[in-house]
């Protein structure tokens, strides 16, 4: 019987728009002394946009017109800044090149591959925008980056701002998938930027590798009904699996 602990559990933050998003820690009480450094490790967000908006009971904020803009309950400030400032166009959502704007500045610069794959694990399946992501999925995107965000700064021990091969081993054991050293190989080669030996993940690259890593995993589960650790494929399912995780 299969081991199902390397298949993933909760604490990687699932994507699915169908759950309830995370819950951000509330906001600091107010000090007179001077605010800490920003920090990037869970519930730790970049404090640099302008105050939002009133709001309405509930989570609802009208700073846009006409366009009434839903929050999940319990959304950290800090995040419908975010949010609000990426929206420049005043539309309650926001396009690729809006969300990477958001992320770089939040994190690091973001490619807009990575965003890209972002955008499609993230976004509600049933949206007639799948191009736009809204409040509530870029509120469980930030808080989900924000737990990985804390992972990568765990394992990447020597503080270099990348982790390498064994790092990665082990962020990903972490996150409850054992992967095998010649698929870590395959990962390290394909997301370090073009380094050909000896490569290295910055942020950016890890968070894309492990989630395709994550997706297809739990894509795979659906076909591994036994939790067996194998499944049998036709040409046509393993085409629909893999395919939306290639991203331009």
């Amino acid at each position: 019987m299969a081991d199902y602990n390397r298949y993933g559990h909760s604490y990687a933050g699932g994507y699915s728009s169908h759950a309830p998003p995370p819950t951000a820690p509330p906001a600091p009480a107010p000090t007179t002394s001077a605010p800490p450094p920003p920090s990037y490790g869970y519930g730790g967000y970049p404090s640099a946009y302008p105050p939002p908006p009133p709001q309405t009971a509930g989570g609802f904020g009208f700073g846009y017109g006409s366009v009434p803009v839903a929050f999940p309950p319990g959304t950290h400030p800090d995040i419908e800044r975010a949010f609000r400032a990426a929206d420049r166009d005043c539309s309650g959502a926001i396009d690729e090149h809006e969300l990477q704007g958001a992320l770089s500045t939040a994190y690091h610069r973001f490619s807009i591959r990575t965003v890209r794959l972002l955008m499609f694990l993230f976004n509600d399946p049933a949206s007639s925008s799948p191009s736009r992501m809204g409040p509530a999925q870029f509120v469980s995107l930030w808080n989900c980056l924000g737990q990985w965000r804390g992972i990568f700064d765990r394992y990447d021990r020597d503080r270099s701002g990348k982790i390498d091969s064994r790092e990665l081993t082990e962020a990903l054991r972490s996150l409850g998938y054992a992967v095998p050293p010649s698929v870590i190989e395959l990962l390290i080669a394909n997301y370090n930027n073009g380094v050909p030996r000896n490569g290295a993940l910055d942020f950016d690259n890890f968070v894309e590798c492990g989630m395709i890593v994550k997706g297809l995993t739990e894509k795979f589960k659906e076909k591994d009904t036994r939790y067996t650790g194998s499944a049998t494929l036709t040409y046509d399912g393993f085409l629909s699996m893999v395919i939306p995780f290639i991203v331009p």
